[in-house]
């Protein structure tokens, strides 16, 4: 799935999906009558999209590592999901996930014997800098791009056809590949598991058409790609599933069904017909039809639904009075009503997600599980009005803007947020604005622009780093960064700066977890729930399984039961 269509169902639609009183999360296969379904190789895959098109050039591509792009295209490192502990990042690639420098500014990663792409080019550290040094070309621009920036000179380049070599990205020998980076960064194991990280053959990719027929080096191939009706994909015949701890590769093809009806695609999956057996769907199960599921015992065999997802949250416009006042911003905590936001959002509290405290989200190493505003889950109005008192505003306050998007349910999630303010005496006006207008609002460079605003956030990698620095480094703000809090403090950006550069993943997730608190003593934000998502799969569809980060199934462990 494309990070941009993942936000959008995430965010505006948070915790439409989920079920947890029907099926505990990731329970991938097990069956009502005991066991889990037995998968072997063989069969088409089919997978239902709503969407009309994907990006397949790496470059050009936000998709998570664990979706179909990861089955066409292999990157040094790769994640491993687990529902029973945080994903761990694991060599793809290459044979270790990175050796760094002391000071964290070098990475070296050795690739592994006998790797070969689709059309017979052996796979090289050179294929993997040209595959990098073209996604900062302007003509590919799209993809995730944390690279672009962290890499010495990334910021000046402009790709290999108009600046020639990136001298940051050192290939000493056919195997080797030497990255250095302009700070230091103990996330970049995790950077290079992102579909720019992709091989590409020198040559290759020149214009637009290599989005539609790109060569692979993951399992599968592109056979055909008509938009808005199929993608097929075939095997690769030079995959090698020894090299390759991430995929099982057990399908024949993947069939990639363009513009499905969601709904439709959901009759399709429960009645399991034909073809239908084998496919699963690639959007969130919405609340009406698990109301249909949950008449149905049977259809639960074919429901797996997530522990937790995205951290829905209400940001708050610091730079904005009275906003900027930290008493105001703590009295939000208090009045927030997170039971009734949960309703709002799925129709019952299991539906929505459990209700957040913190900003690191579950699934994430590192992640430490705190409550700085005790409450009821339906709020604590008097704390709240005491606080505002003592910010000088034992009246209330009036008149807060309040832009949200009319995609979806926003308007009700909403609504439910200004009834719960407005008990403890904060009154809000409701600005409702098409998702284009929304987003060009709370990502714009106009501090004054809104007051407060609806927000969901889902991680681009299983790291803290990947839930602090995009919603609360001051880099962020404006300019379509997502800090819409317009939140700056320096020593929150030192801390930052201190967590991103140390290399030890313990060491790091401490400083992490001290982030998590110290802006929340700030109260940027008030976390609302971790969202909660389902998804169907076909009666003959295995190894369907969603683990703890990121809340969605993991396209390459999939397979089919004869």
């Amino acid at each position: 799935m494309d990070r941009r269509d993942f936000l959008r169902a995430v965010g505006l639609a948070a915790g439409v999906s989920g079920a947890g009183a029907l099926l505990a999360a990731c329970n991938a296969n097990e069956r009502s009558g005991g066991g889990a379904l037995a998968v072997s190789a063989g069969g088409t895959l089919r997978i239902l999209y709503d969407g009309t098109s994907q990006r397949l050039d790496p470059a050009r591509s936000q998709s998570l590592a664990i979706t179909l792009s990861g089955l066409i295209h292999r990157r040094l490192t790769a994640w491993k999901t687990s529902a029973d502990g945080p994903t761990t990042v694991v060599p793809d690639l290459a044979t270790d996930t990175g050796r760094a420098s002391a000071d964290g500014r070098t990475w070296t990663f050795t690739l592994k014997d006998g790797l070969k792409m689709s059309d017979g080019t052996p796979i090289t550290s050179a294929e993997i800098k040209y595959g990098i040094e073209r996604s900062f070309d302007p003509a590919f621009a799209g993809g995730l791009g944390y690279h672009k920036t962290l890499l010495e000179g990334g910021s000046a380049y402009s790709g290999p056809f108009k600046s020639g070599d990136l001298a940051s990205i050192e290939t000493p020998d056919a195997k080797t590949i030497v990255f250095h980076l302009a700070r230091p960064y103990g996330d970049w194991p995790w950077i290079v598991s992102m579909p720019a990280f992709a091989p590409v053959p020198k040559g290759k990719g020149t214009d637009a058409g290599y989005d539609t027929s790109p060569v692979a080096s993951g399992p599968y191939q592109v056979a055909s790609y008509t938009k808005g009706v199929e993608i097929r994909l075939t095997r690769n015949p030079n995959w090698d599933p020894k090299t390759d701890v991430a995929r099982t590769g057990l399908p024949d093809e993947v069939v990639m069904q363009l513009g499905q009806d969601t709904g439709v695609s959901a009759q399709r999956l429960l009645a399991s017909a034909g073809e239908d057996a084998h496919a699963f769907g690639a959007a969130f199960v919405n609340p009406a039809q698990l109301a249909q599921i949950r008449t149905n015992p049977a259809a639960k065999d074919q429901l797996v639904t997530s522990k937790s997802g995205a951290l829905a949250y209400l940001a708050l416009n610091t730079r904005r009075d009275p906003l900027a006042n930290v008493k105001v911003r703590q009295a939000f905590q208090y009045a927030v009503d997170k039971t009734a936001f949960q309703i709002a959002s799925a129709g019952s509290a299991d539906l929505a997600g459990p209700i957040a405290t913190t900003l690191i989200t579950e699934g994430i190493a590192g992640r430490e599980v705190f409550d700085l505003y005790p409450a009821p889950p339906n709020g604590d109005v008097a704390k709240a009005k005491q606080l505002l008192a003592e910010a000088g505003y034992p009246n209330g306050i009036e008149n807060l803007d309040f832009p949200v998007s009319t995609d979806n349910n926003d308007a009700d999630k909403a609504q439910a947020i200004q009834a719960a303010l407005q008990r403890a005496g904060i009154r809000t006006k409701l600005r409702p604005l098409d998702e284009d207008a929304w987003q060009a609002v709370v990502t714009g460079n106009d501090d004054n622009a809104y007051d407060l605003t609806l927000g969901s956030w889902q991680p681009d990698f299983p790291s803290a780093n990947s839930n602090i620095q995009p919603l609360f480094g001051t880099s962020e703000i404006g300019n379509g960064g997502y800090n819409q809090s317009r939140y700056s403090v320096p020593e929150v950006d030192a801390l930052i700066a201190q967590a991103q550069g140390t290399v030890d993943p313990a060491a790091a997730g401490k400083l992490w977890a001290q982030a998590d608190r110290r802006i929340l003593q700030d109260s940027p934000v008030v976390p609302l729930i971790y969202t909660r998502n389902s998804f169907l799969h076909g009666s003959k569809v295995g190894d369907f399984a969603i683990g703890e980060f990121p809340a969605y199934p993991n396209y390459l462990q999939i397979g089919l039961a004869k």
